[in-house]
């Protein structure tokens, strides 16, 4: 067991200030996470800044019809919200389909996004890995990857994002808000997970002692949306490939649409260039299936995880022609 400090933060003024006061400290929420890496020696803060207590749990409606969700709201009781299930369905399946009825109750929505990669090589610490220990290699590349990366890795890093809520929020447009010692700032969700390129041990664009305060949704404009997961075994497992889309079809023609892929990336995978293709196209399976391709023309499988393209690839086409279906 490694010793590390602790305070309960009652203020986020306090939790700003305990991180700051205490060199390579960290926050935790839930700690569905955090603890785990701690358990597997991946992580040894010297002291935790815990913000569970914070006023950070509301899910609000703003005055123009969006949504502000509270950093530390469960992943439950988003997924459950009379708002999130009506409005952004899409949101509230991916939270149902992301881990077990137990870490939902317990994970948080901060947490959720910030979230390390599950990669065998990461979580071992007997093992070599650019993100744990930049510089010492990445041997997923050569050994492990079934589940790992299939678009945007790099030769320092194949790792996925495991995050399932992620994607919904990706695709709908969501901002992450922050509050740090330099005061507040709001980053798109599709700009706050980086892809590995040179530094795959940073994720995020979060700066040091910030701390994510809540997450806010546009107005959905009527926008129907869906999340599908593709997964080893029914419960518990994280997403081979998943996809959530939000789509407006009117007269037969694509009016709006929005895209983006989980287990695919580094990150949430936001699928420009199948937008582009989608929007003023005839609303056919046809357009869909041409749509994902010209997305998926950009992956570079690896040896043992070639399958996910065409997985990849089902789910999408099948998502797009649910949702156009749909009165």
């Amino acid at each position: 067991m490694k010793p590390f400090g602790y305070l309960r933060a009652e203020r986020a003024d306090q939790a700003l200030a305990a991180y700051a006061a205490h060199p390579g400290a960290q926050y935790l929420a839930g700690g569905t996470n955090l603890v785990d890496l701690m358990k597997l020696g991946v992580a040894g803060p010297p002291f935790l800044v815990d913000i569970s207590r914070l006023p950070l749990d509301d899910v609000e409606e703003t005055p123009d019809g969006g949504l502000r969700v509270g950093a530390t709201v469960r992943n439950t009781d988003l997924a459950v919200h009379p708002l999130v299930r009506t409005r952004y369905t899409a949101l509230s399946q991916a939270l149902l389909a992301g881990a077990s009825a137990q870490l939902r109750n317990a994970a948080t929505t901060g947490g959720n996004l910030l979230q390390r990669t599950r990669c065998l090589y990461f979580q071992d610490t007997s093992k070599p890995c650019n993100k744990r220990e930049p510089g010492t290699g990445c041997p997923a590349r050569e050994g492990v990857h079934r589940d790992l990366a299939v678009l945007g890795h790099s030769a320092q890093c194949v790792a996925t994002h495991p995050s399932d809520m992620a994607v919904a929020l990706a695709c709908l447009d969501a901002r992450v808000h922050l509050l740090g010692p330099d005061g507040e700032r709001t980053v798109p969700v599709t700009d706050f997970h980086q892809l590995p390129g040179d530094r795959p041990e940073q994720d995020t664009v979060v700066r040091p002692g910030e701390l994510v305060t809540a997450v806010t949704l546009p107005p959905p404009a009527g926008a129907r949306s869906a999340y599908l997961k593709a997964r080893d075994r029914a419960s518990y497992a994280f997403a081979l490939a998943s996809v959530a889309a939000v789509m407006t079809v009117e007269d037969g023609v694509v009016r709006h649409a929005a895209l983006a892929f989980g287990g695919l990336a580094h990150k949430p995978w936001r699928a420009r260039a199948a937008e582009e293709v989608l929007r003023g196209a005839p609303a056919t399976r046809e357009t869909y299936a041409a749509a994902v391709d010209a997305e998926l023309a950009a992956a570079r499988p690896l040896r043992h995880n070639g399958f996910k393209v065409p997985l990849a690839r089902g789910l999408a086409v099948r998502v797009l022609t649910d949702l156009a279906s749909r009165p």
